[in-house]
């Protein structure tokens, strides 16, 4: 067998020096696992093969982890198979290797194909693994890791208009980053989170087995919904319960400046939304731009909302709960769920919805240069706490920033923290987003970017939450805290600063699971959770 593969290698021009020592092992450990191993050289790219860079930048979906100086895997592994992926857990472990697995590639540091530690790694990029199966008679649904919540949307939507899946507006998103760390979307004040929907699954854990629901036991499967990703095992496929809405949805935005009395809004807003009507999703979406009077420069708030009913419904309960808003009916469309998702992503109206199987969609969270921080207020901000923000925007670099509010309650008031891992539950008014971006030519001077995003983020302290300053594991932020490079042993109260944010007090949970399912630490990153010694 390996003979038939050192062929392979060679006729691909795989010339690998002894610098290379531990990609030509891991190469040969490989040919020794794989049940064909022909199949290596369709699956497996190193520095010396031509497509490597393509492969490795096709999904890197924050383009300040493609630059020259970013740490770059040993070898990108593309399984078919759960055997693949069996193979490859086996040979890092026996090789040292770390693991870095990729979905959709959002993740918002770049922890899915690249690492700070400066180690030799692979990566396993699950594109290849991205089957959807619905059924709608018994609203479920099996969707492999690798594929984008696009996909899965779309597969939904070719079969009802009245069912759905309560993931994150972003399609080009990969569902099983998603689903690891929560997933905030238009009907989470319906349903709960993507990952409060998940009934089943299949996992790899540290030494290859597979398990499911039933063979992994309730912690791990407790902790591998919303107990971020890269900790616990590589997870092949998600059973999803899907959920009824209407067949047709409304979708309103209505855009108010600072001249228009936005600030006042904004404040009002605050104590209101999540006192909606379940079935409506609000959000702000904050940003300058230019006053169509005069030219200036202005903050806008754009206000979006998902009912799931009509426009003749939703207009006079938002005439009831929110007058000062003024929404009318020239504000709103109506529209299936799956068209909802594609308007509230793009804002484009009438796209086919084919559209949401594109996986390199461009947006300010993907094919672009970003740092992104989050927040959650449990009181209102006063009206001169956002009049010390606004200055803030008009800034050289907040020409490409936005800060989105997303209105709580409803369902999520009703789950107890400790359900699952996520734990931003009840007592939250609204999350926030900061983002802000930049062009490639600017990436030179990323650190001013960079540095506004932490003004902006030290500004806002004394309004958000506190002890911990909470923070959402899908909006990755290494700012907060990291692992230490060695982290196997004693890394318990260093990670301890940066999972409380993220995970409150079901971090101490999530750490014992670690223990029990890996306690060698061999899936391990930035900000993985550590075991307990």
């Amino acid at each position: 067998m390996f003979p038939f593969l050192l062929l392979i290698l060679l006729s691909l021009s795989w010339r690998i020096s002894a610098s290379a020592q531990p990609a030509e092992e891991f190469l040969r450990c490989l040919s020794l696992r794989f049940h064909n191993s022909s199949s290596i050289a369709k699956l497996v790219y190193t520095y010396h093969n031509s497509s490597y860079s393509s492969v490795l930048k096709s999904s890197a979906q924050n383009f300040r982890f493609t630059t020259p100086s970013t740490p770059t895997p040993l070898a990108i592994v593309t399984p078919f198979h759960a055997s693949h992926i069996q193979a490859t857990v086996y040979c890092c472990r026996k090789h040292g290797l770390q693991v870095r697995t990729r979905s959709g590639g959002h993740d918002f540091e770049g922890l899915s194909y690249t690492t700070a530690y400066k180690v030799p790694f692979v990566v396993i990029d699950l594109v290849n693994l991205r089957s959807v199966q619905v059924n709608v008679e018994k609203a479920t649904a099996w969707v492999e890791s690798g594929a984008t919540v696009g996909e899965l949307y779309y597969e939904i939507a070719r079969k009802t208009r009245t069912l759905a899946f309560p993931a994150g507006i972003g399609h080009t998103v990969g569902i099983g980053g998603q689903l690891s760390g929560g997933g905030l979307g238009s009907l989470f004040r319906k349903y709960g989170l993507a990952s409060d929907n998940v009934i089943d699954a299949r996992l790899i854990d540290a030494y290859g087995r597979i398990l499911d629901k039933k063979s992994m036991g309730e912690d791990l499967f407790w902790a591998i919904r919303g107990g971020g990703g890269g900790s616990f095992g590589i997870v092949l496929a998600w059973k999803l319960k899907l959920v009824p809405v209407p067949a047709n949805v409304t979708a309103c935005t209505v855009s108010k400046t600072l001249e228009q009395n936005a600030a006042k809004l904004v404040h009002q807003w605050q104590s209101i939304a999540r006192k909606f009507p379940k079935e409506i999703q609000s959000s702000i979406a904050i940003a300058r731009v230019n006053s169509s009077e005069d030219g200036k420069m202005t903050i806008q708030a754009s206000y979006g909302s998902v009912f799931l009913g009509s426009i003749d419904e939703l207009i006079p309960l938002m005439e009831e709960k929110f007058p000062e808003l003024g929404l009318v009916k020239e504000d709103c469309l109506e529209m299936s769920w799956a068209e909802s998702i594609l308007y509230g992503a793009l804002s484009i109206i009438g796209l086919p919805l084919e559209t949401l199987l594109n996986r390199t969609q461009k947006s300010a969270l993907s094919q672009t240069f970003f740092k992104a921080k989050s927040d959650f207020v449990k009181q209102p901000i006063s009206e001169s706490g956002f009049e010390g923000l606004w200055p803030k925007f008009y800034e050289d670099e907040a020409k490409s920033a936005v800060m989105v509010l997303v209105a709580y309650g409803g369902k999520m008031d009703e789950i107890p923290e400790t359900e699952y891992p996520y734990p931003h539950r009840a007592g939250n008014l609204y999350s926030i987003l900061y983002v802000v971006n930049w062009e490639e030519e600017e990436n030179k001077n990323s650190e001013k970017f960079m540095n506004w995003m932490r003004r902006v983020y030290s500004y806002m302290t004394p309004y958000v939450s506190k002890s911990p300053r909470e923070a959402y594991v899908n909006y990755r932020d290494l700012d907060i805290g990291t692992n230490k490079f060695n982290h196997d042993k004693g890394s318990y109260t260093e990670a301890k600063v940066w999972g409380l944010k993220y995970f409150k007090n079901n971090f101490d949970k999530l750490a014992y699971v670690k223990t029990k399912v890996d306690p060698q630490n061999f899936f391990k990153h930035e900000q993985s959770i550590p075991p307990l010694f």
